[in-house]
């Protein structure tokens, strides 16, 4: 069994209410973040500029699905980095991370990579990503130009499996797809709808003018051709032997 795949051992203790072990803040842990927030720069936190609200597919097991806010900062026109947290409160978990790329970008790189990559296009079109709060005027050329690029998503926390800690290895996360093993489960979108009082099946409607890629390659989604997955597994190796200094 691949260690992505494998449940939790025994979890630590945790406290009525909370989602990961630990004793509370302190009044002082509290002055020091606040003062350190002041003091300090956080250039990189401060480039997030969206929060985006759709759905993961475990690459390994796409029965396992997962809600997910990705928090998104743009380097450039090409290239999109995204913290991924399992909500949008302020008690969200930090689970993972997502790099988006252009079609350009992805069809440069080597075959095996591309395997690791997920498309967009479906997701877009069916309403399943969404920017919350955002009117759908404002994100529409934003969303245009998204249908057509290719995200890496890994899962370093395992929230939906009850994990209370981030255990194990990462796991790689593949997009929904208009497919039968790629649909997201309907109580997982409705649940998101009440949440943010939209309606996926009304956006999914707006975008029939977002055009189709005109090519999306066959590397990506590698599951759909193949029927495999991919999951990481740890195994012993020999350490690099560096030779001291004279």
């Amino acid at each position: 069994m691949a260690s992505s795949d494998q449940p939790p051992g025994p979890m630590p203790p945790t406290a009525h209410g909370e989602k990961a072990p630990g004793k509370p803040m302190t009044a002082g842990q509290t002055m020091l973040d606040t003062g350190a927030a002041m003091l300090q720069s956080l250039k990189p936190v401060k480039q997030i500029s969206q929060h985006v609200c759709t759905f993961a597919l475990y690459a390994h097991d796409l029965g396992r699905q997962i809600e997910t806010h990705h928090f998104v900062a743009r380097l450039n026109q090409d290239f999109l980095q995204c913290a991924v947290y399992d909500t949008d409160s302020a008690s969200g978990r930090l689970i993972g991370v997502e790099y988006i790329v252009s079609d350009k970008i992805f069809e440069a790189l080597p075959p095996d990579e591309q395997k690791l990559w997920h498309s967009h296009a479906y997701e877009i079109k069916s309403g399943l990503w969404v920017n919350p709060r955002v009117p759908e005027t404002v994100e529409k050329p934003e969303l245009e130009n998204l249908a057509k690029t290719y995200g890496k998503f890994w899962c370093t926390w395992q929230v939906d499996r009850g994990d209370k800690l981030p255990l194990g290895v990462p796991a790689l996360m593949m997009s929904p797809q208009g497919v039968n093993l790629g649909r997201v489960r309907p109580d997982l979108v409705e649940r998101r709808d009440d949440k943010y009082n939209i309606s996926t099946d009304s956006l999914r409607a707006s975008r029939l003018e977002i055009e189709e890629p005109e090519w999306i390659n066959p590397q990506a989604d590698y599951w759909k051709q193949h029927g495999k997955g991919f999951a990481i597994d740890v195994i012993p190796t020999e350490m690099k032997k560096i030779a001291p200094f004279p």
